[in-house]
């Protein structure tokens, strides 16, 4: 067999709360590598202590490539993504480095290695009327009927994420086809980067749940509500941008709002980023082609750090 030429990536994912960032400064220090947020939140400037955002210190020392690259107005999309992400890796690459791409969002790690289908542009005009009808019958309404016209779709949306249950009835409205069907396309052509895939995967999610906890209630207390108001007081935010369904700021914009008290922004807030972290340990175990790192387990630099030891050795 002929070797490999490609050049080398690593993907280092996995579930909110445990401990990406950390675990790729670390092996930043041991190894030539260029950090790569893939975190559809970090791309947003000033939502900052709802995401957890590596603070100035952080950054100085070990910069991110894709983090404040976007207003919170504008939409950022997975195929946006991997445009970013393939010139920031080819940047890094021609520094002498290797990129290694961190963070917890499943779909645009996806999308840069595997490609996307090609899907019809967004519609301005249907997407007012589905957004009319939707305040006729409901995003839960809305979900229902996308359960007859596409039930694949309708399985992997939730009733109540309004963003995607749009786009899915959007593309049927103009394509006449099922949103789910389209998807199947994707890369015609190799990824053009050897990757070694880290996935850190807690076998008990006890401690991870506690650290999800902690970790809101610490971004309460250092000011996530002054954030989120600040993010109103602009005028041209609305709760169904993106940015602003981003778990935590939903929860503080709703309690702003008075749909709840602070004991329910709490609980929702925690709620919410559990499920988040659900769903990623779900999609972590499809990468069947990842090496699982319990971060529990004492030891995870070493462990990691023998990972890519071995593969920026082979020839």
């Amino acid at each position: 067999m002929p070797a490999d030429r490609r050049p080398l990536a690593i993907f280092l994912m996995g579930p909110t709360a445990s401990g990406k960032t950390a675990l790729a400064c670390a092996l930043s220090e041991r190894f030539p590598l260029g950090l790569i947020s893939v975190d559809s939140a970090l791309v947003y400037r000033g939502l900052d202590i709802g995401t957890a955002k590596p603070d100035a210190t952080t950054l100085a020392r070990y910069p991110h490539e894709l983090i404040d690259i976007r207003d919170p107005a504008e939409p950022y999309s997975a195929a946006d993504f991997s445009v970013d992400a393939q010139a920031a890796m080819r940047r890094i690459h021609g520094s002498g480095k290797v990129p290694l791409l961190v963070g917890g969002t499943g779909l645009y790690f996806r999308a840069l290695q595997r490609g996307l289908s090609s899907l019809p542009e967004a519609d301005a005009g249907i997407r007012v009327r589905l957004t009319e009808e939707a305040a006729v019958v409901g995003w839960d309404g809305m979900h229902r009927r996308l359960a007859e016209l596409d039930p694949p779709a309708a399985g992997r949306i939730k009733p109540n994420d309004a963003q995607r249950i749009q786009r899915a009835l959007e593309v049927i409205a103009l394509t006449g086809q099922p949103l789910s069907a389209q998807q199947q396309g994707g890369r015609g052509q190799p990824f053009p980067w050897r990757v070694l895939k880290l996935a850190l995967l807690p076998e008990d999610r006890a401690p991870l749940h506690a650290r999800i906890a902690q970790r809101f209630e610490a971004m309460l207390e250092h000011g996530l509500l002054d954030e989120v108001r600040t993010l109103r007081q602009r005028g041209d935010l609305q709760p169904d941008l993106p940015a602003i369904r981003a778990v935590g700021y939903r929860q503080a914009w709703e309690h702003l709002d008075g749909l709840y008290d602070a004991a329910g922004l709490r609980d929702k807030g925690v709620f919410a980023t559990r499920q988040l972290a659900k769903r990623q340990i779900t999609w972590l175990r499809s990468e069947l082609d990842a090496r699982m790192l319990d971060p529990e387990i004492t030891g995870l630099l070493e462990r990691a750090a023998d990972a890519v030891g071995l593969f920026l050795g082979r020839d």
